[in-house]
């Protein structure tokens, strides 16, 4: 039978999953901006995410409060670890906000404004990704508190894992535009997804390759068996899927290149999840021992009950709304 915490651990990785998924192509969006012409093309990439990037951020704060509120301890240990790099993501994130509005509200800036959506993309996920490789790193933990420096999180890991969810975001910013921009934005869309799969698999193996060389706990849980052959399919499923993107690319399908692109997104969240669980901290800490009181995460989840159907509700609604092409003058 599952526990309530082990129930919070899966709401917070959907959450956090979520996250990526849908800010992650808005970020990628972002981040390819400075090579689409200015004018159409990227009126064109700002409209297709107009209607649903502030809602997407939704799930940023579902992740991040049910850390705080069903882990506390893991909470109060991971963002001193990482108070850089999560300062230098909000910080993305308010500029990349202000740069999408004011640069339909201050045409004589535009140029000032496109640079700063592009700036505060780029570093919004460059630290999440960061971020991403300084936990599975792990972090130094005395007692019950971080014992660590200001820059522990800082090494060739975590910069390899950084420009993963670089690329990766990019490839899902750029097969999201596949599907809503047309004209020679709609073909650049396509030539970046090109590139930007490659980036993305050749970063994701490395990850892959580095990561169980990181502890000797993740080396046993994927080498050892009888989980070795448990998740024999893992790889095998991504390969799959890295195929199938590359040839729907190739053939310029519209839907099917961000369906496995998010495919390989959720294959990645699935390795992670192998790899980590039950630690909220690698190594240091477990779920059961960051837990929150059972009465707290009872009252909680009936709060997680009653809020997330609506924002699914409210999602899906809004995207449905806004299907189709964006075109030049709206959509359509």
């Amino acid at each position: 039978m599952i526990d309530l915490t082990t129930i919070w651990a899966l709401i917070i990785a959907f959450a956090v999953l979520m996250y990526v998924v849908m800010d992650g192509f808005d970020l990628g969006i972002g981040i390819l901006f400075p090579w689409f012409e200015e004018g159409a093309e990227r009126d064109q990439a700002m409209n297709a995410i107009a209607p649903v990037w502030d809602g997407n951020e939704t799930w940023l704060v579902l992740g991040g409060g049910g850390l705080l509120a069903a882990f506390p301890l893991a909470y109060a240990i991971i963002l001193p670890a990482t108070y850089p790099l999560i300062i230098a993501m909000l910080l993305g994130l308010v500029f990349r906000g202000v740069a999408f509005e004011f640069r339909w509200r201050d045409p004589r800036h535009r140029a000032f404004w496109d640079r700063a959506f592009f700036a505060g993309s780029l570093v919004a996920a460059l630290a999440q990704g960061i971020t991403l490789g300084a936990l599975l790193q792990g972090i130094h933990v005395e007692g019950r508190a971080y014992a660590g420096g200001w820059l522990d999180w800082l090494s060739p890991y975590s910069l390899l894992t950084g420009a993963g969810v670089v690329a990766g975001y990019a490839l899902l910013g750029a097969c999201w535009l596949a599907i809503k921009v047309e004209g020679s934005a709609e073909d650049k869309a396509f030539r970046f997804a090109k590139l930007a799969a490659f980036a993305t698999l050749a970063l994701m193996a490395a990850v892959s390759l580095a990561t169980p060389f990181l502890a000797h706990q993740y080396f046993q849980r994927w080498f050892t068996e009888p989980m070795v052959f448990w998740l024999t399919p893992v790889p095998l499923v991504t390969a799959a899927l890295a195929i199938s993107l590359l040839r729907s690319l190739q053939q310029r399908q519209s839907v099917r290149p961000f369906l496995y692109a998010l495919g390989l997104f959720l294959l990645g969240m699935i390795g992670l999840g192998v790899s980590m669980w039950p630690w909220v901290v690698p190594q240091s800490i477990s779920i059961w021992d960051a837990a929150a009181p059972e009465r707290s995460q009872v009252f909680m989840l009936i709060g997680v009950g009653l809020i997330m159907p609506l924002i699914l509700a409210y999602t899906g609604w809004a995207y449905w709304v806004f299907r189709g092409k964006v075109g030049e003058h709206g959509y359509h």
